[in-house]
């Protein structure tokens, strides 16, 4: 190799490298300006080149010879803005430094990328008169590492574009979300979709994006899935590309139409899925040739993949809503199989959220673990307590049940525990508790968290030991039960409160199973509605086989505040009113009973509150557990505030 120097400093050559054939020559700077890809060079205080090797000079797009005597600006134009501080930082500090640039040089005209190291040049009194610049194009790992930065980002926006899609369910939306969602990760000129139509065993094609001259068979058309290209990509689910020479030598007029269009290179991918298999195809083009890289094929396949999925998500929503259309027209089949098909009594359902509740059972219930039930009130929390105690070894023994915001604080030790004659006053004869009654069986313990906190560690005593005494008795009774509890309260803001033991609550958490909001499973309503009218039209000898669609319709769309106790509640008035075979539903109470569930206002919502704590209290007011306790103000504000909205006994006792 030559390696060039200035003629301006004839001793450079001898200073830096000396003789090329001695032995003395510096082994580390020989391997810098051997080096093919490891750029050297040194300049002056004038940041003129005096010396520069092969490498660096094929960087520049120079020649060695045509740096030598010109300045960093000179020869890197622009770029030098940034390395010129760096060099007169080596001159004045004597420091070495390292740093990384990104340009465009005056020789070239696309973006690349160096590593560099300057590093000073000292006389013999310590004074830097030079600085050394070792220079490496990393622009072929820049452009590596841009390129998998750009795979991450299109695999980010198809996760996050699927997800989108999959949220999308009728299929007239669909369409442009998936012209927008292909822009955002395949680039593309032209984009169609083939789907097959059973009817016509046609692929019927639909546009999605032209920006081609013209507009070629794609939009609206219908093509036989043996014809060319679509034969080996429908009926055989294989991925094809086309170039320019392909699409010209070929004899399909589909594809001779997109040349004539402007497309040079178009991609054609099967839509594929479980349920229905080929749904059709996903069609890309582009106006350059050969512009679809094979290393790509993973990622359109996901594309593909992911736009199958949401077509077909789409397609079995549109059944269902067909069928439920049909089912809804104003016929009502009062069938036995309204239940769910688990047969948990009333736990009639559909909903994903009512499905979850009830794999969490099927997995709990042959344990003897404790259960604490939590959820709104009227949601059901009793039906699953029955249902667990059902499904378990304890099956065959008692289920015992105490609702534990029903009995006077007075009495409930008594009811829990049992007493002995004499042990207060009116206990006359001896009374065995529920705990006693529920040996070998099940206790379920309804709105647990309103227990006094005095009475918690006796409970706690029985959950850790299995053992208690009756009140005025001193004999330790052993008992073999198991627990089920419920509440609607959020006994986490009790335990900060110190209205609830957090040991107690411990205790009771070890398998938490949360009941759904009826609104959280509104798909539910007209199977329950059905069930319902079968129960009470039976219970009161009548024959309604008819609901209208406008009453479903409302029915669905209330928000149920008293859940699907309330619900139940309403149907029962409906078939009371109803005097032939069509229910007949009082709607005005819909529009009216607690006002609209979509533009309430302050005024609405605090009737609303009211109304559900009055619920939850039994229409207890007055009292340590009253209604006007719990909402922090006095028995008689709070009447004043029932009078003023109106409120009436007979919207919260049921």
């Amino acid at each position: 190799m030559e390696y060039i120097c200035s003629t301006e400093n004839p001793d450079l050559w001898e200073r830096y490298v000396g003789d090329p054939s001695s032995a003395q020559t510096s082994a580390w700077l020989r391997k810098f300006l051997d080096a093919s890809n490891v750029g050297f060079a040194v300049c002056d205080e004038e940041l003129r080149y005096v010396l520069i090797n092969d490498a660096l000079a094929k960087m520049n797009g120079l020649s060695a010879q045509a740096h030598l005597g010109k300045t960093v600006q000179e020869i890197l134009g622009d770029a030098a803005e940034n390395i010129i501080p760096m060099f007169r930082r080596v001159f004045s500090t004597g420091e070495s430094v390292a740093f990384e640039l990104a340009a465009k040089l005056p020789t070239g005209s696309e973006l690349r990328y160096w590593t560099a190291h300057l590093f000073p040049i000292k006389d013999a009194f310590g004074r830097v008169k030079q600085v050394g610049a070792v220079v490496v194009d990393v622009t072929d790992q820049k452009r590596s590492e841009v390129c998998f930065t750009e795979r991450m980002q299109r695999l980010e926006a198809l996760t996050e574009f699927s997800a989108s899609l999959m949220s999308i369910l009728a299929e007239q939306e669909l369409l442009p979300s998936l012209s927008l969602f292909l822009q955002k990760v395949v680039p593309h000129d032209f984009a169609s979709l083939t789907l097959y139509d059973e009817s016509t065993r046609q692929l019927r094609v639909h546009a999605l994006d032209l920006r081609i001259a013209g507009k070629p068979r794609s939009s609206d058309a219908a093509v036989a899935p043996t014809e060319v290209p679509y034969d080996a990509v429908f009926l055989h689910g294989e991925t094809r590309f086309h170039n320019r020479d392909q699409l010209a030598s070929s004899d399909s007029p589909i594809l001779q139409q997109l040349l004539e269009a402007g497309v040079e290179s178009i991609c054609f991918l099967p839509l594929i899925t479980r349920r229905k298999g080929t749904l059709g195809t996903l069609n890309l083009g582009r106006k350059q040739d050969n512009a679809f890289d094979p290393q790509d094929i993973p990622f359109l396949q996901q594309v593909a993949a992911q736009i199958a999925q949401a077509l077909d998500h789409a397609a079995v929503y549109r059944e269902n809503k067909e069928l439920t259309h049909e089912l809804n027209k104003e016929k009502l089949y009062l069938e036995e199989e309204v239940r769910s098909t688990h047969d948990f009594e009333e736990l009639v359902g559909e909903s994903p959220a009512l499905q979850r509740v009830l794999g969490q059972l099927h997995t709990v219930a042959p344990s003897d673990a404790t259960v604490l039930i939590l959820g709104e009130t009227g949601t059901g929390k009793e039906l699953i307590a029955r249902a667990i105690h059902r499904l378990s070894t304890r099956k065959d023994a008692p289920f015992i049940k105490l609702n534990c915001a029903a009995i006077p604080t007075g009495l409930l030790e008594s009811e829990l525990f049992g007493h002995e004659k004499g042990a207060f006053t009116g206990a006359i004869s001896q009374k065995i508790g529920r705990l006693e009654l529920a040996d070998k069986g099940t206790v379920f313990l309804d709105e647990v968290g309103e227990i006094p906190l005095e009475l918690q560690p006796k409970l706690l005593r029985v959950l850790q030991d299995q053992e208690f005494e009756r009140l005025g008795a001193t004999r330790t009774i052993k008992v073999n039960l198991r627990l089920i509890a419920a509440t609607n309260r959020d006994l986490a803001k009790s335990i900060s409160k110190n209205e609830f033991r957090s040991d107690l609550f411990y205790r009771l958490h070890v398998f938490p199973l949360r009941m759904p909001a009826l609104r959280e499973r509104s798909k539910d309503i007209p199977l329950l509605v059905r069930y319902f009218v079968q129960k009470f039209a039976k219970r009161m000898n009548k024959k309604i086989d008819t609901i209208p669609a406008e009453a479903m319709h409302a029915l669905q769309n209330w928000l149920w505040p008293g859940n699907v106790r309330e619900l139940e509640n309403f149907i029962e008035r409906s078939v009371i009113l109803s005097q032939g075979t069509t229910l007949t539903v009082p709607l005005a109470e819909l529009r009216t009973d607690h006002g609209p569930p979509q533009s309430s206002t302050l005024e609405d919502l605090e009737r609303e509150h009211i109304l559900r704590v009055l619920r939850e209290t039994g229409g207890v007011i007055a009292g340590m557990r009253g209604a006007a306790a719990r909402l922090g103000m006095k028995r008689t504000t709070l009447q004043s505030r029932m009078q003023k909205l109106g409120i009436t006994r007979e919207e919260y006792q049921n």
